[in-house]
């Protein structure tokens, strides 16, 4: 059974940078898609970006367009995220149809 795990997050000054990375356990995950998504405190989830198994397709939510990247190698699927501001402040989450991780927090301090 295919277990997602995020790690990455931390605090970060707005305008810094950071890098996420999502590493499945149990299994490989290099056929899947994967997506980004997060939760802001008392917000629903939302989607941040996703990529295709090839790594060739690649999709973002309009509020983080141009600061993202999503990108995936054979172990791992990265979100570098740029030019931060204090709204990415969210649990983010990765997942891999309907497997979930637990999470890594993001703050942005202003």
């Amino acid at each position: 059974q295919i277990q997602m795990v995020e790690s990455g997050g931390r605090l970060v000054q707005a305008g810094g940078s950071l890098r996420l990375s999502c590493a499945a356990s149990g299994h490989s995950f290099s056929r899947y898609a994967v997506s980004w998504f997060r939760q802001a405190p008392g917000k629903e989830r939302e989607f941040v970006a996703d990529i295709n198994w090839t790594g060739g397709t690649t999709t973002y939510a309009d509020s983080v367009r141009g600061r993202f990247t999503i990108s995936r190698d054979n172990a791992k699927v990265y979100l570098q995220m740029n030019n931060v501001k204090p709204e990415d402040t969210a649990v983010y989450y990765c997942s891999a149809g309907e497997i979930w991780g637990q999470g890594t927090l993001v703050t942005v301090s202003s």
